[in-house]
Parts: C-alpha cells; sequence; structure tokens
C-alpha cells in the first residue's frame, strides 16, 4: 500500500477535530444549528490554516444523509464521497488555474441546475484573488443572488486583491495563524497515534520552523521522521532545518554580556560549523531577547523551567541594552541579502552590538540589573531632571576600545573591583557676550557628530529659561528634533556644562537665525567664489583663454580646505 503523507491523512474530518480557528467553527457551528445559512462564505488566511478543510467539511455538513448538521457523520456515501474528493455536487475550482472568464461563466450555467446527489451544490473557488477582472464581473450576479440550493465557499491568500463588491456579497471569515503550542500538540498526538519516538526539543524546532501553518508543519515533520531514519531527534531536526539550539544564542548573549569579543567570536565559528540558516539564528536570538526584556519589566511575570539561564542574563543586561540589541538583530536579519555572504552579516551584526555597547559608568563597573519582580534599589536619575548628571559616557562618543572587552586582553576583566575615580570636572565652555554658551564652541565640547551633530547645526541658542536651553530651528529641520535624539543630546550638554540641561526646540518660520550650519553654508560659498575669482586673475590662465580659447570648466574649480 503506497504511503500517505501525514498532512494528507491526518486532514480533519469534522469541525471537532480543527486544530484553533474556533471563532470560525463556532459562527458556522451556530449557522448549521439554526439553519441560518447564508449563500456565500470567504474564508481568509495563510497558507496551511485550514482554509479548504473547513469548506470540505462544512460541504458534508450540509449534505450529510442523516440530515444537515455541524456534526456529520463521516460514514454516509456522501461524507466518505467528499473525504476522498469524489462527490459530485462539490465543485472544486482551482482559481490559479481557471482565471478566465469562459471558466466562471460555465460555473454560472451550471448553478440553475438542482443537486444530482446532496441537497446543496457547493462551489468551493481556492484562491479565489486570482481570477481576472473580467470572470469577477461575470460572478457577480450569481454571488449576489444564487438560486436556493447553491452555496459558494471562496478561499484565499491575499483578500486585498479582491474586489470590494466581492467581498460585501459574502461572509468574511479570517483564519488566524496557529501558535507554535497548537502546532505542536497536534505534532504530539499524531506522533502517538503513530508510535513514532520523538525528542521534545525536536517538536518545539519543527512547531517554530512552521511559522503558523500546521501543514508545513506537518510536512517538515515528515520530512524529520525521514531523515530521523523513523525516529525524531533534536539534532537531526536542527541539522535538517539549518537551526541551532537555544544554548548557542545563549553563548552570544553571554559573551556580549561580558564584553568578551574573542569568545563572540568564538561563539560565531561554534554556529556556523552547523551551517545553519543565519537569518533564523538573528531570529533566535531577537526571540531571546523579548524573553529577557519581559523578565526585567514585567513585574510577576514567571518565566519558564528552561529560562533559568536568561534570568542570569536579565541581572547582567541592562534593559536598554536588551533594546539596543534587539533592534540590530532584527535590521541584520532584513540586511543579509545585502552582505557579501550571510555569515558575514551575521557577525557584522553581532559586532555592531559589540562596538554600541555602552561604556561603564564613573565607577569602572555596570550598575547591576535585576528582574522585572523587584525594582532596582537606586535607579539612575535623568540628566534632564534636576539631579546629578550620571557619569555614564555616551553611546556614540565612546570608543569600542573604551568596554571592557576581553579581546583586547589577556587577562580577564576586574573592572568591578577598581575603586571609584571621581569624575573629571568639565571645561569651562566659552560664553557670548549676553552670557548665553557659545553654541558653537558648546557643539565642539559636547561631541555631537553624526545625526546629533546634524541636529545642533541646524539649531540656534536663542535663550536660556531655567534650567532650559531654547533652540530655534527651522521649519524644514523640525523633524530632526524627536526622542530618543533630543534626549541624547541633552545628556550630552548637561555633562559638557556639569549641570542638568533640558532642550526645548521651537520653529523658526522667517528662517532668518543664523546656525552653525548656515554660516558654515555661507563660509563655503564665500570661499568658492574667491576660489573661482583668483582662477579668472591668474595671469597663466587669462593668457591660455586669449591664446587658445581655453575656459574654466564650471564647477571644477575647488576652495582649498585648511
Amino acid at each position: 500500500m503506497s504511503y500517505q503523507v501525514l498532512a494528507r491523512k491526518w486532514r480533519p474530518r469534522k469541525f471537532a477535530e480543527l486544530v484553533g480557528q474556533e471563532h470560525v467553527v463556532r459562527a458556522l457551528t451556530n449557522a448549521l444549528d439554526t439553519g441560518r445559512m447564508h449563500h456565500a462564505y470567504l474564508f481568509t488566511g495563510t497558507r496551511g490554516v485550514g482554509k479548504t478543510t473547513i469548506a470540505r467539511i462544512f460541504a458534508k455538513s450540509l449534505n450529510c444523509e442523516r440530515g444537515e448538521s455541524a456534526d456529520p457523520c463521516g460514514e454516509c456515501s456522501v461524507c466518505t464521497a467528499v473525504d476522498a474528493g469524489r462527490f459530485v455536487d462539490l465543485l472544486e475550482i482551482d482559481a490559479a488555474s481557471n482565471t478566465g472568464v469562459d471558466d466562471v461563466r460555465e460555473v454560472i450555467e451550471n448553478a440553475q441546475y438542482a443537486p444530482s446527489r446532496g441537497r446543496f451544490k457547493v462551489y468551493l473557488v481556492d484562491e479565489v484573488h486570482m481570477l481576472s477582472k473580467p470572470a469577477f464581473n461575470a460572478l457577480l450576479k450569481t454571488l449576489e443572488e444564487p438560486p436556493p440550493h447553491v452555496k459558494f465557499l471562496l478561499a484565499t491568500t491575499d483578500p486585498q486583491k479582491l474586489p470590494v463588491t466581492v467581498l460585501s456579497r459574502c461572509l468574511k471569515f479570517n483564519l488566524k495563524r496557529l501558535l507554535p503550542e497548537q502546532i505542536s500538540g497536534q505534532m504530539r498526538h499524531i506522533l502517538g497515534a503513530e508510535n513514532i519516538e520523538y525528542e521534545e526539543a525536536a517538536i518545539g524546532e519543527l512547531a517554530h520552523a512552521a511559522d503558523g501553518s500546521l501543514r508545513d508543519g506537518l510536512s517538515l515533520l515528515d520530512q524529520a521522521i525521514a531523515y530521523g531514519g523513523g525516529a525524531l531527534k533534536a539534532d537531526d531536526v536542527r541539522a535538517m532545518l539549518g537551526s541551532v539550539e537555544r544554548g548557542q544564542v545563549l553563548g552570544v548573549l553571554q559573551a556580549l554580556a561580558d564584553g568578551d569579543g574573542a569568545r563572540l567570536l568564538t561563539e560565531c565559528e561554534r554556529i556556523a560549523s552547523y551551517s545553519p540558516d543565519f537569518a533564523g539564528v538573528l531570529d533566535d536570538l531577537a526571540a531571546v531577547l523579548h524573553r529577557i526584556q519581559l523578565i526585567q519589566l514585567v513585574p510577576g511575570y514567571r518565566p519558564d523551567e528552561g529560562d533559568a539561564a536568561l534570568t542570569g542574563l536579565a541581572e547582567q543586561l541592562a534593559p536598554e541594552d536588551v533594546q539596543l540589541y534587539y533592534q540590530i538583530a532584527t535590521g541584520g536579519r532584513r540586511d543579509l541579502v545585502l552582505a557579501p555572504d550571510a555569515r558575514t552579516g551575521f557577525e557584522m551584526a553581532l559586532l555592531r552590538m559589540l562596538a554600541f555597547r555602552p561604556a561603564d559608568d564613573g565607577a569602572g563597573a555596570r550598575p547591576a540589573r535585576t528582574s522585572g519582580a523587584a525594582a532596582p534599589a537606586a535607579p539612575p536619575a535623568s540628566p534632564r531632571a534636576a539631579a546629578p548628571v550620571p557619569q555614564r559616557a555616551p553611546v556614540a562618543a565612546a570608543p569600542v576600545s573604551a568596554a571592557p572587552v576581553a579581546s583586547h586582553r589577556a587577562e580577564p576583566v576586574a573592572a568591578a573591583a577598581a575603586a571609584p575615580v571621581p569624575a573629571p570636572a568639565p571645561a569651562p565652555v566659552a560664553r557670548r557676550a549676553d552670557g548665553l554658551p557659545d553654541w558653537e564652541a558648546m557643539i565642539e565640547q559636547a561631541g555631537l557628530r553624526g545625526p546629533l551633530g546634524q541636529l545642533a547645526q541646524n539649531a540656534a541658542l536663542r535663550e536660556r529659561d531655567g534650567n532650559t536651553l531654547v533652540l530655534a530651528l527651522q521649519a524644514a529641520h523640525m523633524h530632526l528634533a524627536v526622542e530618543p535624539m533630543v534626549g541624547q543630546m541633552a545628556d550630552r550638554i548637561s555633562q559638557a556644562l556639569g549641570e542638568p540641561i533640558r532642550l526645548r526646540f521651537v520653529s523658526d518660520e522667517n528662517g532668518n537665525t543664523q546656525t552653525p550650519a548656515a554660516r558654515a553654508a555661507s563660509a563655503r560659498s564665500a570661499a568658492q567664489s574667491a576660489a573661482e575669482q583668483s582662477i579668472e586673475e591668474d595671469p597663466l590662465v587669462q593668457a591660455l583663454k586669449r591664446d587658445f580659447g581655453a575656459r574654466v570648466v564650471p564647477g571644477s574649480v575647488k576652495p582649498i580646505e585648511h
């Protein structure tokens, strides 16, 4: 007897056998039990979540020989014929291959005839969004006013492509992606019934890889059983999927928490030895960071038994670092296609986490962190509040070597044991005649570079109101004055001035404010004009123009930069 794949063998035959989609089952069950049935139903959702299966069960419920019911017998000739795909009054149409108006016209012409065996003639149109516009137009009239013995069941993975005139004529049910727990539960049931040995970790890997589709999950399960020679082992599944176990990801995070660049590369090498899907590894890393953040920030959150190692990392990592690592992981996954190769892109994402890892605070050690169950004993005050300015070095200004990275030493870092060193007093800032700080000097002293420097260069210091500096910004640049940039700039300026400072940006509607960027542009324009004039007045250039008809190419003259 030929082998039948698990996805077909274990396809649900009744509503009670469906995994998930309780909201759809409840609505259809009530409609069948009360006789309040619509003439057209639209089932939407991603692949493998049960759209066609629900439609077939519904067709059985309508035509079961034992009567209309939400619980068809599954034994009569109608039920067995539907399960076998040979019930004459269930017409399944694949719209992906029958897109033309002629195919729809045939459906319309046959719809007027009474069913041959059942009570209803059921049209199941799969991937209905693939129909052409003329085909939709031909279907509309019959879809709106079909004969009483006709039911339309439409299924699609892309409802946005359906005309609104079709949507308005159907009852729409959106089928949800299945949770990994739902998929793994069904896999355990099937493996138990099939008498196949399995490891729990293997089930978790397959359920995660199924990406919400039970059919995809069962297809992967079939593949994994064949790969493992009839058994399901976690190592075999990881090798087949190109994934790595959680311990490998935790090793990466531990190296980042310790600032150990050498160990980070060792962990990368170990992961690469499994020839994994590096995009999947970054996904796993992001998922672990999410669980760490829950432990840190959600009071009363109870981690799973297998999350003991995450609790330790949650105490080592600062919550803001976890957010940074998460953003780099998700962004790095998106950028993998731009990397020279996937491994290089993966390693650069991890090295980016290490490079942007904030330096230690003024005491020489990063502050200890606690889980979300208990708040930190003494949280650092914001420098924008009336409190001492924290001495933690700013992210962008601190070179990578400033962090305790073990790859730059032979010996372990013992920064936590170092004696507290008082932060040096900030150097005095140059003042204008009105007593306000010289803004250009402030930009230099606060080390405002990159996006922060762009914002600062296009602003001008207008006044000081208490501990708030009021900065004028041209309307075209107001989009730059957003968090967290404003907060980071305030931190830098607070450190430069040695006092807590707030920033408030106001729009310069007239555009008359002289900003450092405007003055720099004016200086560049003046230098360019002077350079061009100098070339034009050069005797050699004048001789070449006079004797040979030479000319100075516009834009080719550049002033000498000092």
